[in-house]
C-alpha cells in the first residue's frame, strides 16, 4: 500500500478518536480531514469537494424542506389527534404510537418529528393515565425504525446511495428498495417493544422537570373565521386540558371569569390560560387558537417580557458549556438566554443554580430572546425540545402539504421522477403553496449535518482511491475465513458499534468503500452489504448519545443512562439478528448477476 493509503488510514483513526474523545463537532472534524487530504495531495480539490455536489446530499437538503412544510402546517399534530385515541394500558399506548410515528419517519426526517411529538405525547400520556416514561423511548425507537422503511427515511440512506453510485457507477437503489428489509425489521422491533418495554421501562408518573416553578400565563385568541367560532368551551376541547386551565375570557372589554363549560366562543375572544410548559405547547397546536401576546414568565424582567420567550432544550454532547458551571459559561452573553431551571434524569437539580455544572442530556428551561431559536437551528449546542413561541401552524395548508408529500413519494416510487427531482419539486411546491415560509424552510436545513455529509465523502474517496479500503477489506476477508455470512455479520456489527460512538452518517460513509471492496474481492453481490450498512447505521438504541432522537427524549422521559442500556442493548442485538436473518434469507450471498 502506498503512502497515501497509510495517511488515509491514519486520518481515519484520528477522526474516530476526535469524535469519540472530544466535544468537537462532527462537521468541524470532517472539514479538518478534508483539508488535510487536499493539502497533502491525496485528493485533488475537485475530488475532495465532489461530495458537496453529490446527488444524495442534494436530496437530503430538499427533503429537509419537505419535512419543514409538513411540520409548519401541523401535519404531525393531525396524526396525533386522529390516530392515538384513548388506550388504557402502556402496551396499548405503544401500539397506537408506533404506526403513525414510523409512517411519518419513513418519508420525513425523524428529528423534527420527534421534536414535534414530545410535548404532544407527554400530554397524551397524562390524559390516558400512562407514565410518559413508558412512551418516550418507544417514541424515539419508532422514529428510528421508521427511517429504515424507505430510502428517504433517513439522511444516511440517501448518503449511502449517493456514495454507492459514485464509487461503483451503478444505478443506485429505488425509493422502496430497502423496504423489504426495513418492514420486517420494524414490525419485529415493534413486537419486541410491545412485549418487554412495558416491564423494562421505569415508572415516572410525575417527570415534568419544572413542576415546582410558579405557573406562567399565556394569552391567546380565537381566530376570526376559525373552526372554534360558535362552539362551547367544552366542544372546543378547552375544558379538560391537562395541567392547563382557562382562567378568563375577555370579550369587547368585558371579562368573563370563572369560565363555564357552556360558554360560547366568538371570533377575537382573548383567552387567558395558566399552566406549565408542556401544556402550553399543546394548547398552541389547537386549530383555531392563535397567539395574542407573548408567553411570559415570573422571572422575566418587566421591560423585557414582550420580547422574551420560554424554550425547553436538551444539552448536546457538543455544547461548549458542558462541564462548566452555568455562571462560568456566561449563558446570557454567549447564547442570549438565561437559565431558569435545570432537570437531570427527570428531576429538578437542587442547590445554587449558578454553580450547577452542565452535562450532556440535561434539560434546560431558558428565557431567551426572539432570535434564540433561529440561531440554534444552525448550532449543535442544543437540541430544541419545545419552543413555546413558535409560529402557529398553518392549518389551512395542512392537507395541501400532505398532498405534496404524497406526490413526491408516488413520483419517486413509480420511477416517474428521480429521487432528487421529486424532492426538489416537492420542496419548491411547499414554498410556493405557502405550506412553510422561506424562513421556516431555511431553519429546516440542518447545515451542520449537510456539511458533515459533504466533507465525509472526501474521506471515503481517499480510502477507495489510495488502496486503503482494499487493504482493510482483505483483512476483513481473512477474518471471515471464506464464510460469506460471517463477512456480512462483521460488516453489520462494525457499523453498529461505530454508530454508537460517532455519527451514523460518518460510520456509514467510512465503512461503505471497505464493504464494497470486501464484496468485490470475495466475488459476492454488494447489495446485501450496502443494505446492512444502511440498517446498522440507523439501529442505534443502546445509549442516549448514539442517536439524536434518543438524546431528545432523555430529559423529557425522566430517564437515567442505565434505562437506555437496559432496553437498548437487547434491542440492538435483537434488531441486528433480525436484519441479518432477513438479508441472508432474501439476498443469498452469491456473485452479482450480469
Amino acid at each position: 500500500m502506498v503512502w497515501q493509503g497509510w495517511l488515509s488510514l491514519g486520518l481515519v483513526g484520528v477522526v474516530l478518536a476526535l469524535l469519540i474523545a472530544t466535544r468537537l463537532r462532527p462537521h468541524v472534524v470532517m472539514l479538518g480531514a478534508l483539508t488535510v487530504l487536499v493539502t497533502t495531495g491525496v485528493l485533488s480539490a475537485g475530488q475532495a469537494l465532489a461530495g458537496f455536489a453529490n446527488e444524495g446530499l442534494a436530496t437530503v437538503a430538499a427533503m429537509f424542506v419537505v419535512a419543514g412544510g409538513i411540520q409548519a402546517s401541523g401535519g404531525a399534530e393531525l396524526i396525533v389527534q386522529r390516530l392515538l385515541g384513548r388506550p388504557t394500558t402502556a402496551r396499548g399506548a405503544m401500539l397506537r404510537l408506533f404506526a403513525p410515528v414510523a409512517l411519518l419517519s419513513a418519508f420525513l426526517n425523524n428529528t423534527p418529528i420527534v421534536a414535534t411529538m414530545i410535548p404532544a405525547v407527554n400530554s397524551w400520556a397524562r390524559r390516558i393515565n400512562v407514565a410518559p416514561s413508558k412512551l418516550m423511548i418507544p417514541l424515539s425507537y419508532a422514529a428510528i425504525l421508521g427511517g429504515t422503511l424507505t430510502l428517504v427515511g433517513t439522511s444516511t440512506n440517501l448518503v449511502v446511495n449517493g456514495q454507492y453510485r459514485s464509487l461503483t457507477g451503478a444505478e443506485g437503489f429505488s425509493l422502496f428498495a430497502i423496504t423489504a428489509v426495513g418492514l420486517p425489521v420494524a414490525l419485529a422491533g415493534a413486537a419486541f417493544m410491545w412485549l418487554f418495554f412495558a416491564r423494562w421501562l421505569p415508572e415516572q408518573r410525575d417527570n415534568a422537570p419544572f413542576a415546582n416553578l410558579r405557573e406562567f400565563t399565556l394569552e391567546v385568541a380565537v381566530a376570526p373565521g376559525g373552526p372554534l367560532i360558535g362552539k362551547t368551551v367544552e366542544q372546543a376541547g378547552l375544558r379538560h386540558l391537562v395541567r392547563v386551565y382557562l382562567v378568563e375570557i375577555e370579550r369587547e372589554e368585558q371579562v368573563i371569569s370563572p369560565v363555564g363549560p357552556d360558554e360560547t366562543l366568538y371570533g377575537g375572544d382573548r383567552l387567558v390560560f395558566a399552566g406549565d410548559t408542556d401544556a402550553i405547547a399543546d394548547l398552541l397546536r389547537i386549530n383555531g387558537v392563535v397567539p395574542s401576546t407573548q408567553v411570559t414568565a415570573e422571572a422575566a424582567p418587566p421591560r423585557d417580557r414582550a420580547e422574551r420567550r420560554l424554550v425547553e432544550v436538551v444539552v448536546s454532547p457538543h455544547c461548549a458549556a458542558v462541564g462548566q458551571a452555568i455562571r462560568d459559561a456566561q449563558f446570557r452573553d454567549r447564547y442570549g438566554a438565561a437559565v431558569l431551571a435545570v432537570a437531570r434524569n427527570g428531576e429538578r437539580v437542587r442547590g445554587n443554580l449558578g454553580s450547577t455544572e452542565l452535562a450532556a442530556g440535561d434539560t434546560l428551561l431558558l428565557e431567551a430572546g426572539p432570535d434564540f431559536v433561529t440561531r440554534q437551528r444552525h448550532s449543535r449546542d442544543f437540541l430544541l425540545v419545545n419552543d413555546l413561541a413558535t409560529e402557529p401552524p398553518r392549518h389551512d395548508r395542512l392537507y395541501l402539504a400532505w398532498c405534496i408529500l404524497l406526490g413526491v413519494v408516488l413520483a419517486a416510487g413509480t420511477g416517474l421522477l428521480s429521487m432528487l427531482n421529486a424532492a426538489l419539486i416537492g420542496a419548491l411546491l411547499m414554498l410556493l403553496a405557502g405550506c412553510c415560509s422561506l424562513e421556516q424552510a431555511e431553519r429546516s436545513l440542518d447545515l451542520t449535518v449537510l456539511l458533515t455529509i459533504g466533507a465525509s465523502f472526501a474521506l471515503g474517496a481517499a480510502l477507495e482511491q489510495s488502496g486503503a479500503a482494499l487493504f482493510l477489506a482483505q483483512g476483513l476477508i481473512s477474518l471471515g475465513a471464506d464464510r460469506p455470512w460471517l463477512l456480512l455479520v462483521l460488516t453489520y456489527f462494525t457499523v453498529s458499534l461505530l454508530t454508537e460512538v460517532i455519527t451514523n452518517n460518518a460510520a456509514a460513509i467510512l465503512m461503505l468503500p471497505i464493504a464494497l471492496s470486501v464484496a468485490a474481492n470475495s466475488g459476492l453481490d454488494p447489495v446485501p452489504f450496502v443494505l446492512a450498512i444502511m440498517m446498522a447505521a440507523s439501529a442505534s438504541f443502546a445509549t442516549p448519545l448514539g442517536y439524536q432522537t434518543n438524546l431528545m427524549v432523555y430529559g423529557p422521559g425522566g430517564y437515567r443512562f442505565t434505562d437506555f442500556l437496559r432496553v437498548g442493548v437487547p434491542m440492538n442485538l435483537f434488531i441486528g439478528a433480525v436484519t441479518l436473518g432477513v438479508l441472508l434469507l432474501g439476498w443469498p450471498l452469491l456473485p452479482p448477476t450480469e
